[in-house]
């Protein structure tokens, strides 16, 4: 089954407990950000004080003990759509979602082969498909056992540094 419009949404937004996501491609190609990556090559930055829809849906999910978390799996150098990524990221840190990087730059990667999906309340996955230029196909949701997507996120984690760690460690620029 695939979800899109307001079935996505729901999906998206109506977790009880927690939301993780795993993210693996060095650029996603989504219209919607056009603008905001035009400025960024311009070389603008967002604000410290940046709040968007979504830091203002963590900061609401955190405040009533839902988390949120990621783990984007990548290699160095990083692509100018991770380094305009970053700028997002530390503002979604900010407003309390868990970001983690696990770079593989240097080592063979835990996660191979295994693509994008969200795992919301450690029950239900949706796989998010995308053709090799970040362009998002579609939204599937996996139905049966979600064991193997708990092991993803266990190695991820397992794996990954936070965020701002990996920055300050690798002076990445970003």
């Amino acid at each position: 089954m695939f979800l899109a419009g307001d079935e996505w949404q729901a999906t998206l937004h109506g977790f009880s407990r927690s939301a993780w996501r795993l993210e693996t491609l060095d650029v996603y190609t989504m219209p919607e950000e056009d603008e905001a990556l035009r400025e960024f090559r311009a070389g603008k930055r967002l604000p410290q004080d940046f709040r968007s829809g979504w830091t203002d849906r963590i900061r609401e999910h955190n405040a009533a003990g839902r988390t949120i978390g990621r783990v984007h799996v990548l290699t160095r150098p990083l692509s100018e759509y991770l380094r305009f990524e970053f700028d997002y990221y530390r503002a979604h840190g900010r407003a309390g979602e868990d970001i983690r990087i696990l770079d593989v730059t240097d080592r063979e990667s835990p996660l191979a082969g295994v693509g994008d999906f969200w795992l919301f309340d450690d029950a239900i996955v949706v796989r998010m498909n995308y053709r090799p230029d970040g362009t998002q196909i579609n939204r599937e949701l996996v139905t049966g056992d979600t064991g193997r997507y708990l092991d993803y996120r266990r190695i991820a984690l397992a794996e990954s540094v936070p965020f701002e760690e990996y920055v300050t460690r690798f002076a990445t620029g970003a």
